[in-house]
């Protein structure tokens, strides 16, 4: 990482801060009562729930918790790795990386404490409060370290799967606020507190990970007998 996408790292991670600084400010102030935007799109949720969609909802909202994370986070370490060494110290950072900012939610969750939607709307099961979203948050870090590790990778595949692990990481976040179990200020509020801990992160990897080098491209053999030929005369 050059010192413009260490600068550009820096940059995007305080205004992701200050983002959600001012939101969960909001959210405070009013007590956890819900947004114009929340109560809209909870009664939206609640019109649109066919039993297809609501069973599938439930199978990628649970994608976001659990082991796949983690599990998730380890391939991230491991595709981004040259050597064996590598791999290991990538995939140990990324889980300390996944951790440490779950834990810091944790913390924001309770200090804020703001209560979750009307169970009677809820289409899946919920615990704890609200803001910022767990699954949302999770799944929006974890899909930032596989775009991470697949850009890292010389493939022609890199951007259609960081694409593929992008919308993965969005579409759990939305299926919260579809499930009725988080109002979608608490969606938000869980992918910009995501953004300014990749921001952080971003940083500190920059700074002491070792940087990855990109595997020589073998020459065809011909061009090398050609090139040793034109070297010989």
């Amino acid at each position: 990482m050059t010192s413009v996408h260490r600068r550009a790292a820096a940059v995007t991670g305080l205004v992701a801060v200050a983002a959600f600084a001012v939101l969960a400010a909001v959210v405070v102030v009013r007590g956890g009562a819900p947004l114009p935007v929340d109560t809209w799109v909870l009664a939206w949720a609640v019109g649109h729930r066919p039993g297809p969609g609501v069973s599938f909802a439930r199978h990628l909202t649970d994608t976001g918790t659990g082991a796949v994370p983690y599990l998730l986070a380890v391939l991230a370490g491991v595709l981004a790795g040259r050597t064996a060494r590598q791999r290991l110290l990538y995939a140990a950072w990324c889980l300390l990386f996944l951790g440490a900012g779950q834990g810091l939610r944790r913390a924001v969750l309770y200090a804020v404490e703001r209560a979750r939607p009307p169970a009677r709307d809820w289409a899946t099961h919920a615990a704890d409060w609200s803001f910022p979203s767990g699954h949302a948050t999770t799944a929006a870090l974890t899909a930032a370290l596989l775009v991470a590790a697949v850009l890292l990778r010389a493939s022609r595949a890199r951007w259609p799967l960081a694409v593929l692990a992008g919308c993965w990481g969005v579409a759990v976040g939305l299926t919260r606020a579809y499930l009725g179990v988080h109002w979608i200020s608490d969606v938000v509020g869980g992918w910009l507190f995501a953004l300014a801990w990749c921001g952080a992160g971003a940083w500190a990897a920059a700074r002491w990970l070792p940087v990855p080098a990109r595997p020589r491209r073998r020459r065809p053999a011909g061009s090398r007998r050609g090139a040793a030929r034109a070297g010989s005369r």
